[in-house]
């Protein structure tokens, strides 16, 4: 029972440690990486607050270090997506009638303990798990994180605020239903953040969960739930599993009580998961809400006043910061011809500056792609680049101890050429070089190019071209950039996701995400109730 109205304030962005050399945190974590390294975990699941191991493990390598072992997971099956729904559904009522500062507590001590007790054993397990450097983990795992669970408890608070208006005799009120039935949340490898974010943003509504985080993120995933945990989660609300595609699918879609699914992932799983819910829509209780944030195609475009060091740094560190494995990673450059020989040279320059190698060793600036499989598709595009296009610098891989490619810069006359259509995911840039006094045409060409629409940039030093891209490339991008580069969403600053084959942009670390998984119930309470039917105009 509530006695006040409690407010959430808007929090600070949680700040971003440097780890520069000599530094505690620095010192801190590299105590921390050194440690988990030395240990081989034996990762359950987490169904109804019970640790479950199925005896079906499946080993954890660093995608740096393939020949050492962090441990194995246990690998779940039908009867474990089965068991998952029933704790949730167990659950579900204790938890939507939890108090609404009970449940902000929960995930407000689970920042806390990111920030403080967890802060470098997180992104230690980042850094081993996903081949992360200490900055790149930092302002994911730690950082992000902790915005997300922060802002979200203030954007919720914002939204039960919402009241409408009551008339003379009567009072009005909105109530924010969890919805009716389970969420299932689905994550990637790539974002720590993404990971706590999907599952943790329903269930703080009053949801109870199914998460299924991708089995290269099991790792960090794992030590994310036992947070949770000491943060106070009741058993039942979020229920962690770690199954396959298909039969996460299988049984999550065709059950009556499937309220919504939290996807990040990539558009051909979420085409495929819209479809078969549109085929199982008979099935269902209520309308399941459909959010996704798949694939990016994301581009930068140069006009002719831009500064070359400005474009190049953009590229540099858009393009190639975490191994280019970010949905926002830049991954097609229109460079005007004024420029373009000065940007090239200094992002020839700037690639062979890095150094590859892994994340343990923190003057590394490229680590490894998460997986073999990833690494043999960007392998098979950089190969048929040497034979159809150039390549400017890079174009050379290693996967003898660990999945290595170095950062390639592919550069083609064909506007349309593969690398500048289809999302690789990897370290790979392609550069299309335009008549300076054809920008306004190669804004269409940006926008037609790809079908999807995540992020983008342009970058000018001319305000009136910054107006006319922005104005043309309105659809091209939901996170659109100027004079920086298209990765590095903040929470709270800019609001994250994209349209057309980029997913359905309903904004994580905004309000707008969080609508999706209330159900609002309008309450009218009259106070002198009419006792005849007839209206005065009836006289």
């Amino acid at each position: 029972m509530s006695f006040g109205t409690f407010d959430y304030p808007i929090p600070a962005n949680e700040p971003v440690l440097s780890y520069g050399p000599g530094s505690s945190e620095r010192i801190k974590l590299q105590k921390a990486v050194a440690e988990l390294r030395g240990q081989e975990k034996d990762i359950p699941m987490f169904i109804g607050g019970q640790e479950v191991r199925s005896g079906k493990t499946k080993a954890i390598h660093p995608p740096h270090d393939i020949a050492h072992s962090l441990g194995v997971f246990h690998a779940g099956d039908a009867t474990h997506v089965q068991a998952a729904i029933e704790a949730g559904l167990t659950a579900k009522a204790q938890w939507a009638s939890l108090s609404w500062e009970s449940r902000a507590g929960i995930f407000l001590r689970a920042a806390d303990l990111l920030a403080t007790k967890y802060r470098f054993q997180m992104n230690a397990a980042t850094m081993l798990g996903q081949s992360k450097n200490a900055y790149q983990a930092e302002i994911d795992s730690a950082c992000e994180l902790i915005d997300f669970l922060r802002f979200n408890v203030h954007f919720l608070s914002e939204i039960y605020r919402q009241q409408p208006i009551s008339g003379a005799g009567m009072h009005n009120r909105m109530e924010y239903r969890p919805l009716e039935g389970f969420v299932l949340a689905v994550t990637p490898f790539n974002f720590t953040a993404i990971g706590g974010n999907l599952p943790t943003s329903a269930a703080m509504c009053g949801n109870v969960v199914v998460w299924k985080p991708a089995n290269t993120q099991v790792y960090s995933a794992s030590l994310f739930m036992r947070i949770l945990i000491e943060a106070g989660l009741p058993p039942g609300i979020i229920n962690l599993v770690y199954v396959d595609g298909p039969t996460i699918g299988e049984i999550c879609f065709s059950h009556p009580d499937f309220a919504g699914v939290h996807f990040t992932g990539s558009t051909g799983v979420f085409n495929q998961m819209w479809k078969t819910i549109g085929e199982n829509i008979s099935t269902y209780k209520s309308y399941p809400r459909i959010v996704g944030e798949t694939g990016g195609k994301d581009f930068v475009i140069a006009h002719s006043s831009a500064d070359p060091d400005v474009v190049a740094t953009a590229l540099l560190r858009g393009a190639f910061e975490y191994q280019g494995q970010k949905c926002s990673a830049a991954s097609r450059a229109y460079l005007p011809s004024n420029i373009a020989d000065q940007v090239k040279e200094k992002l020839v320059a700037g690639v062979k500056s890095f150094k590859v190698g892994p994340p343990e060793e923190f003057t590394n600036f490229i680590n490894a792609v998460i997986d073999e499989k990833s690494f043999d598709s960007i392998v098979n595009y950089i190969e048929e680049a040497k034979r159809t296009a150039t390549i400017l610098v890079g174009g050379t891989y290693n996967k003898s101890k660990g999945f290595f490619i170095d950062p390639t810069v592919i550069e083609t006359r064909d506007a349309n050429y593969r690398t500048m259509c289809e999302e690789i995911f990897g370290p790979v840039l392609t550069i299309y070089t335009y008549p300076q006094d054809r920008f306004e045409e190669t804004l269409a060409l940006v926008d037609s190019t790809s079908g999807y629409a995540l992020t983008g940039a342009v970058i000018a030093q001319d305000r009136s071209a910054i107006e006319v891209a922005t104005n043309q490339l309105m659809n091209s991008a939901g996170n659109f950039y100027i004079n920086d580069k298209p990765t590095g969403a903040v929470v709270g600053q800019q609001p994250f996701g994209g349209a057309r084959n980029s997913g359905t942009n309903d904004k994580a670390g905004s309000m707008l995400n969080l609508y999706r998984w209330l159900s609002a119930r309008t309450i009218k309470e009259t106070f002198n109730p009419p006792t005849d039917y007839q209206y005065p105009f009836h006289q």
